[in-house]
């Protein structure tokens, strides 16, 4: 049996901080490795030593195998858990750890290398007869060989990178004449995100339900499934909600997919934990997806239903013990839903986000877990996955799993940075997702642009605001109060709007577009002010930076700029073309030339931030006066970029 004392969690976050936290209650020691992004990191401080990697970039630190096995040798660490992202599913890294000497709480590098080659785990999958989607896995990637094989197989086709994930080298394809534009496009996607253009073809499952079973093995033969999990809600191939167990599966159902999933593992000897997906779709066929050589962001909700810590059984396994139970032990019991919670824009085509985390307040209470990676004072940069948290409830049903989650989700607080909160909320409450009936098209027809940009804040909120930077004590940085009447201009998600507040008997009188009310500031402790209008008791949480309010009040977070005492911008001119980076990122490419003329929606800048590329646009049609940035610099949210020169009506 390997022994090992000291733990080396090769990851960063909230998956850093899980792993942290089990492997302390079993006894290990913990080292983290942070890069210079995230050395104030909460992980940093949770693990009983830290070592940095390097710069902030993930190819310099997170990614750096070198750098880590460092690491480990300078800290006396005898074993790597990888997390997930990052080097988790790397064979290279898989072997350099047992090379060096280390225990690699995963799979072999084998395992996954076959795995991890979505063509070569197909093959291996048909030979050993676990359910398929017709479709081309070959060496041949000429052209030619790939369009005579998508009139074998059928259309709809779906393009994949063989190295692919995360949606990124993925090409649906509805008609012969749209296929070689799709094999260019996912190439040459596949090619800068993977290092490997290689592509598959598959029969596209139009609207599947994307199941996956959670399989685990031990060193002695011995290979276990925990059930499976729904994943179908997804947005661009990425999962967004989870839950454990489906509710289309029938028992008979369960039963095949589980055997098909253990039989999966066992064809390439896998040992530890491991996720079997697979497509189901309309008429209960199931096939094959892929297999996660590592553990999943969705574990959790295998844990709330099982009652196994899953990190536990991965270091027990690691550590040469034989699984504590077989398939005849597994009890699933009460249902469990998870969301993840993004730093991204939902009413502005799910933009990511970066800033300061003025207040991070996680929810609490009877079947709520929260599972994060930052606190108050910290920072979500743009380096990394735009992923803050996950958020999990369990009930004794679904429905019940399902209510407490929406309140979970609304009483999570993150102040500073703009999330998708409001989002996940709709999603939980839709007619479709509250019936069990979500597949992976759910996104797309009930959500495609997201919530859309036409927020409507209440005017109590607006009331409320307007009275408690006034009363809410120069603990909060807002303007001091006097007898005077003050006059604010505040610009929200629904536009700018104007506010006369003058304190009153009982409070602070708001007049906003001549309907008044009066406002009473119950309590303001810290960021949480307690508010009455008309008699109603509500409270909300707010944070200010600047000229910027941060507002978390009925269930949603809001942003506000505070106009009030801003100078009035020039008419025309030179400041009102400024193109301005939208968030902190990298400037990978420049689409124009200064003097170049462009048109309204074309595209300017490529940016760089959290493993996305965004194009920044032109707002109008204009000639490029000036480019202040160049390739390869990195710049800050709000940060000129060009100067475009708007045509003359």
């Amino acid at each position: 049996m390997p022994v090992f004392s000291k733990l080396l969690i090769a990851n960063r976050g909230e998956i850093a901080c899980r792993i942290i936290r089990t492997a302390r209650a079993k006894g290990y020691r913990t080292v983290a490795v942070y890069s210079e992004a995230d050395a104030c990191a909460p992980h940093v401080g949770m693990a009983d030593e830290a070592f940095v990697l390097g710069p902030s970039s993930a190819a310099e630190s997170y990614l750096n195998i070198d750098r880590i096995l460092a690491a480990a040798a300078a800290t006396g660490a005898d074993a790597i858990h990888p997390g997930y992202g990052f080097l988790s599913e790397s064979a290279a890294f898989a072997d350099a750890c047992m090379q060096a000497g280390l225990v690699f709480v995963g799979p072999s590098a084998e395992a996954v290398r076959v795995m991890g080659d979505k063509a070569e785990a197909k093959r291996a999958m048909v030979a050993a007869g676990v359910p398929c989607v017709p479709g081309y896995h070959g060496e041949d990637q000429s052209n030619s060989r790939l369009i005579d094989e998508s009139a074998l197989i059928g259309f709809p086709i779906m393009a994949k990178a063989v190295s692919g994930g995360g949606g990124r080298g993925m090409r649906l394809v509805h008609k012969p004449a749209q296929l070689s534009e799709a094999l260019s496009s996912a190439r040459s996607e596949a090619k800068a995100a993977f290092g490997n253009d290689r592509l598959l073809l598959e029969r596209a499952v139009i609207e599947p339900r994307h199941i996956e079973i959670q399989v685990f093995a031990d060193n002695y033969g011995s290979t276990i499934h925990l059930g499976e999990r729904d994943c179908s809600v997804q947005r661009r191939h990425q999962k967004v909600i989870e839950e454990a167990p489906s509710s289309m599966l029938t028992a008979e159902l369960r039963r095949a997919m589980g055997e098909a999933a253990v039989q999966a593992a066992k064809a390439v000897n896998y040992v530890g934990a491991g996720t079997v997906e697979f497509l189901l779709d309309g008429d209960q066929n199931f096939y094959f997806l892929e297999m996660n050589t590592r553990l999943q962001v969705e574990h959790t909700v295998t844990e709330e239903v099982t009652g196994l810590d899953l990190v536990a059984l991965q270091l027990d396994v690691a550590a040469g013990k034989p699984l504590p139970l077989g398939q005849e032990d597994l009890r699933i019991t009460g249902h469990a839903i998870e969301v993840r919670l993004y730093a991204e824009d939902p009413r502005n085509e799910f933009l990511p986000q970066t800033g300061d985390v003025l207040l991070w307040k996680p929810a609490g209470g009877e079947g709520v877990r929260v599972d994060a990676g930052i606190a108050s004072g910290g920072v979500v940069s743009s380096y990394y996955d735009p992923m803050v948290a996950k958020i999990i409830a369990y009930g004794a049903d679904r429905e019940e799993a399902r209510r407490r989650l929406i309140r979970a989700v609304g009483d999570t607080v993150l102040l500073g940075v703009t999330t998708n909160k409001a989002f996940l909320i709709a999603a939980l409450s839709h007619p479709q997702f509250t019936a069990g009936e979500a597949t992976t098209g759910f996104i797309e027809r009930y959500f495609a642009d997201g919530l859309g940009d036409g927020k409507i804040v209440p005017p109590n909120v607006k009331k409320m605001l307007a009275a408690a930077m006034f009363g809410g004590g120069s603990g909060q940085g807002w303007h001091s109060a006097d007898c005077m009447t003050h006059h604010l201009k505040l610009v929200g998600p629904d536009g700018a709007f104007d506010a006369r507040i003058a304190r009153g008997p009982d409070g602070w009188r708001v007049d906003l577009n001549d309907e008044g009310a009066q406002v009473k500031l119950v309590s303001v402790a810290g960021a949480e002010v307690r508010y009455a209008i008309g008699g109603h008791l509500r409270t909300a949480l707010i944070a200010r930076t600047d000229d910027t309010l941060f507002i978390d009040a009925d269930g949603e977070s809001l942003r506000f700029e505070d106009h009030s005492f801003a100078a009035p911008s020039a008419e025309g001119g030179i400041a009102s073309g400024t193109v301005r980076a939208p968030m902190n990122g990298k400037i990978i490419a420049l689409d124009v030339a200064a003097g170049d003329r462009v048109t309204r929606g074309q595209s300017m800048v490529t940016l760089e931030a959290m493993k996305m590329e965004q194009r920044i646009i032109a707002p109008f049609d204009g000639v490029v006066s000036e480019i202040l940035i160049a390739p390869g610099v990195q710049v800050a949210a709000r940060a000129i970029l060009v100067i475009l020169i708007p045509d003359t009506p």
